[in-house]
């Protein structure tokens, strides 16, 4: 078996049987599809059997709910594939995503390879980079809050590469996928970026989960532990993303976290932190919202591609 693509399975009926469709069609010569149902109280886990049973190429695991890092980690943990691809319930593989990455992933000899992907409009969600890239450049991507790459989904990587990277807290319910794709980034893993589009992610479906500052403070922590192998050159990123995180507090007017946590940022920030972020900073919560929230509704304006789901089947292109 060359590739498990690994789904995690929570409540989603209305798009479960596509995803599965899809990616079973898929042109690869090796490949099985692990599906987690985490303790679904819809129909999911029961849309998955079904499949199941016509297609000898998926195996559906049943788990009470643990969330979607468990979820992924027992997808890891059965999965027989030399590589492995994760894939939310919600989207879809593109055609060809398998065997154009995995020919990369082996003629390269990487140990993942990052591919484009598009939203369900057609965008095209591309980084830039080709070939080889540094991992640090990605980490410090995800740290500045830039989007330029998949956080995890989508992506083939060797599964021994994996190894630990979903072992933290199920406290963590928000960018626990670019959490994870940080602890295998900072084991320096030959990282291949390649031209192709893989990945159809349907953008703009109701998102009910919200960041409290104890969930940043319990995130902050995990991924302060993750980066030490790195720390030297990334602390001033770390800080930064911690600084793009209070301003989006601050956006919200939850003025009250800088008293509460951030204060102790004060005196402590590098000096190849943008000027635009310090100065947010050194005002006061009050004044500094100001800024920060004009700021945000330009780039709101500006990426006002946002895109209205429709249940209408996306077009893969």
């Amino acid at each position: 078996m060359e590739i498990s693509v690994i789904i995690p399975v929570y409540n989603k009926e209305a798009f479960i049987a596509q995803c599965l469709e899809r990616t079973l069609s898929q042109d690869f010569h090796s490949f099985e599809v692990v599906a987690v149902d985490d303790g679904s109280t819809d129909a999911s886990g029961q849309i998955c059997d079904d499949v199941a049973a016509r297609n000898p190429k998926l195996r559906v695991i049943h788990t009470p709910n643990g969330g979607v890092t468990a979820a992924r980690r027992t997808g890891l943990e059965q999965a027989q594939g030399q590589y492995v691809m994760f894939l939310d319930a919600d989207d879809a593989l593109l055609p060809g995503a398998l065997s154009m990455s995995y020919e990369l992933i082996t003629t390269q000899e990487a140990d993942e390879v990052i591919a484009l992907y598009q939203n369900q409009n057609g965008d095209v969600f591309d980084s830039g980079c080709r070939g080889y890239v540094d991992s640090r450049d990605i980490i410090k991507n995800f740290l500045a809050t830039r989007n330029s790459f998949q956080p995890l989904w989508g992506i083939l990587f060797k599964k021994e590469l994996l190894s630990g990277c979903l072992s933290f807290t199920r406290e963590i319910i928000i960018g626990e996928d670019i959490l994870t794709h940080i602890r295998a980034l900072v084991k320096q893993p030959r990282v291949y970026c390649a031209s192709h589009c893989s990945y159809l992610y349907v953008q703009g479906l109701p998102n009910t989960r919200k960041k409290t500052l104890q969930h940043e403070m319990t995130y902050d922590q995990v991924l302060y532990e993750s980066l030490q192998p790195l720390w030297p050159a990334l602390k001033p990123w770390y800080q930064l993303h911690q600084l793009k995180v209070y301003e989006t507090f601050l956006d919200e007017k939850q003025f009250h976290v800088f008293k509460d946590y951030y204060y102790k940022l004060r005196g402590t920030l590098d000096g190849q932190i943008p000027l635009a972020d310090r100065i947010a900073f050194a005002l006061p919560p009050r004044i500094g919202y100001w800024p920060v929230h004009y700021y945000k509704k330009y780039l709101r304006r500006k990426s006002k591609q946002i895109f209205t789901y429709s249940s209408a089947e996306p077009e893969a292109q």
